[in-house]
C-alpha cells in the first residue's frame, strides 16, 4: 500500500485586491513593427486583440537601447549609471533591488521564463521560479574597451544576420523559444491547481524577433516579398552623427555592405518571427484561459528595446533614433482600466513602480530595512485610470561603439541626445518623426536646447560616469582573463529538475497525486 501524501502546510490567501501578473516580453522589437503601432503588413492578431481591449502606450522607451542593460532598468528602475549595467557583460549586483524582490516582500510568486541576460553568479535577483536557463553567456566575455575604439571584438554583431537572413528548417533561437514557452504554459496550469494560492508575477522573455533574421514555415510564408515595407529613410542622411558612423564600424557594414533584396528579406524574416512571438503569445493566453486565470490577471507586453532595420543604414540597436529605442507597451486588465491610448513618453523603469502600485505594495522598504529608494520611474497608474500622468524619458548609452556615455532626454515633442565625444543633436519629432533636422544649432531652438543642456548637467556628472565605465570595463576584463585560465566554472543557470516529483512515483499515493493534478475544463476556455 503507497504512503499517504502529508498534509500541505496551510497555503498564504491571496489578497482579494492583488491581481496576478503576466509580463510577455519579446527581444529587439520595436514599436512601429506592429499593426497595434500603425505597421500595415505585420500580422499579429493575439498583440492586436490585447491592444484593443487594454492601454496603449504610444510613445514608450527603453532606457538603454541595448539587451541587459534595458532589462536592469525594467527590473529595478534605475538607470545604467546607478545599477551598474553599462553593456551584455556587466553584472547587476546581488543588492540591487528588483520588482522581484518587491512582489515576494508583498506575497508574491515571483516566476522567471526565459531572457533576462543577467550576468554575474546571482541567475534570480528576487525570482522565486527560474524555469529555464538563458540564451546568452552569464559570464564576462562581451566586455567592451572604450580605450581601443578602433579595436573590433570577434563578438561584436556583424551583418551575416543581414547578409545570410531568410527561411530556416530550425534555428538557436526557436529551440529557446520553444522552451520558454512550454514552460511558462506548463507553469500557469501548476500554478492553477496549486494548493499554495499566493498571487503570481510570471515574466516569459522571449528571444525572438532579434536577430539573426532566420525564421521558420509557416512564419516565412505568411509574407511574400512584395508586401515588405521598405526602410522610410534607407540611406545615412547628409551630415549623419559620428555615433552612427562609429555603429556602421562596430557592425561591420563598412566591409559588407547590404543590397535592398537582403534588406527586404531580413525584414521579412523579422516580421514572420513577430507572428512566431504573436503566435506563442496566444499559447499562453489560452492555457490562461483554461486554467481560468485569465480575468484576474494583468497583462504587460513591451520589449526591451527596438531595432533599425535598415533605417538610416543601420541595423540592430545602440543608438538613440526611434526604430532603436521605442517599445511596444501595452497593459492588459479590462476589468480594471478601460481601454484607451497614451500619447504621453514613458519609459520601462516606470514599469516597477507601477508593478507596486498593481501590487498595492508600495515602494517603501521592508519594516526595519535601511537603503535609499533611487528608483528613476514614475508609477502608470494614473496613464492607466485616466488621472493624468508623467510625460518624460531619461536614458542612456554606455556600450560598445561609444567613446563616452551618450544621454537622452525625451519631453514633450523633443528629444534631445548628448555625449562630450560628439554634437548635441535635437529633434522635434512633431515636425520631424524621422529625425532628419538636427535643430542643436538651429538659432530659433536655442532657448530649448539651453534648457535641455541644462536639464543633462542636473541630472548626469558625465565625467565622473566616464570615468566608473572605464574602472569597470578594466576590471572585467582583467577577471575575464584570469577566469578564462585552468578549471571553468560557469555562471549560466541551470534549471533544477527533481523527477522523484515528477508524474507517477511508489512513494506518492496514486489517487491523492491524480486528484491533485486534474484541473477540471473551464466554459469558454475555448473561445
Amino acid at each position: 500500500m503507497q504512503p499517504a501524501l502529508k498534509p500541505a502546510s496551510k497555503p498564504a490567501l491571496k489578497p482579494a485586491s492583488q491581481p496576478n501578473i503576466l509580463i510577455l516580453m519579446a527581444d529587439q522589437l520595436t514599436a512601429r513593427a506592429l499593426a497595434a503601432y500603425g505597421n500595415p503588413v505585420t500580422s499579429t492578431p493575439h498583440i492586436d486583440a490585447l491592444a484593443a481591449a487594454g492601454v496603449v502606450f504610444d510613445s514608450a522607451y527603453c532606457n538603454s537601447p541595448l539587451c541587459a542593460p534595458a532589462r536592469y532598468a525594467l527590473m529595478t528602475g534605475t538607470l545604467p549609471s546607478a545599477n551598474g549595467g553599462y553593456d551584455n557583460a556587466a553584472a547587476l549586483s546581488s543588492d540591487a533591488v528588483t520588482f522581484a524582490h518587491y512582489l515576494r516582500h508583498a506575497g508574491y510568486r515571483t516566476i522567471l521564463s526565459g531572457k533576462m541576460h543577467f550576468c554575474g553568479a546571482d541567475q534570480l535577483h528576487g525570482f522565486e521560479e527560474r524555469l529555464t536557463t538563458d540564451i546568452y553567456p552569464a559570464d564576462f566575455g562581451w566586455t567592451p574597451d572604450w580605450t581601443q575604439p578602433d579595436v573590433r571584438p570577434d563578438w561584436y554583431h556583424n551583418m551575416s544576420s543581414v547578409t545570410d537572413a531568410g527561411h530556416c528548417a530550425r534555428s538557436n533561437q526557436l529551440d529557446f523559444d520553444d522552451e520558454v514557452v512550454f514552460a511558462a504554459r506548463q507553469k500557469l496550469f501548476d500554478l492553477a491547481r496549486d494548493p499554495d494560492r499566493r498571487p503570481f508575477c510570471m515574466t516569459v522573455a522571449m528571444t525572438h524577433p532579434h536577430d539573426p533574421y532566420a525564421i521558420c514555415s509557416p512564419y516565412w510564408e505568411q509574407y511574400s516579398d512584395d508586401e515588405i515595407d521598405m526602410p522610410r529613410v534607407p540611406e545615412a542622411p547628409a551630415g549623419d552623427d559620428p555615433h552612427s558612423r562609429r555603429l556602421r564600424a562596430v557592425i561591420g557594414l563598412d566591409q559588407t555592405p547590404v543590397t535592398p533584396a537582403q534588406t527586404r528579406r531580413a525584414r521579412r524574416a523579422y516580421y514572420g518571427a513577430i507572428s512566431y512571438v504573436d503566435e506563442q503569445i496566444g499559447v499562453l493566453l489560452r492555457a490562461l484561459r483554461e486554467s481560468g486565470q485569465a480575468d484576474d490577471t494583468v497583462i504587460i507586453v513591451t520589449s526591451d528595446h527596438g531595432d533599425m532595420l535598415g533605417e538610416r543604414g543601420l541595423w540592430y540597436k545602440m543608438n538613440f533614433f526611434e526604430p532603436a529605442s521605442r517599445v511596444p507597451l501595452i497593459v492588459h486588465a479590462p476589468p480594471r482600466f478601460q481601454p484607451h491610448r497614451v500619447a504621453e513618453s514613458v519609459s520601462l523603469v516606470d514599469l516597477l513602480p507601477t508593478l507596486l502600485d498593481l501590487a498595492h505594495a508600495g515602494a517603501t522598504p521592508p519594516a526595519g530595512a535601511a537603503f535609499p529608494l533611487d528608483i528613476a520611474g514614475r508609477s502608470l497608474l494614473p496613464h492607466l485610470t485616466r488621472r493624468g500622468g508623467h510625460d518624460g524619458v531619461a536614458a542612456e548609452y554606455l556600450a560598445e561603439g561609444a567613446l563616452a556615455p551618450i544621454v537622452m532626454l525625451r519631453q514633450g515633442a523633443w528629444k534631445f541626445i548628448h555625449s562630450p565625444a560628439d554634437p548635441d543633436q535635437l529633434y522635434h519629432l512633431g515636425d520631424d518623426p524621422d529625425e532628419l533636422h538636427n535643430l542643436a544649432s538651429d538659432p530659433a531652438s536655442a532657448d530649448v536646447l539651453a534648457r535641455f543642456r541644462a536639464d543633462t548637467a542636473r541630472r548626469w556628472d558625465l565625467p565622473a560616469l566616464h570615468r566608473q565605465v572605464l574602472a569597470s570595463q578594466a576590471r572585467r576584463r582583467f577577471i575575464g582573463a584570469a577566469n578564462a585560465l585552468g578549471a571553468h566554472h560557469a555562471w549560466d543557470y541551470e534549471p533544477p529538475r527533481d523527477a522523484s516529483k515528477r508524474y507517477i512515483r511508489n512513494h506518492l499515493d496514486l489517487d491523492a497525486l491524480e486528484a491533485r493534478a486534474r484541473l477540471s475544463a473551464r466554459p469558454g476556455a475555448d473561445a
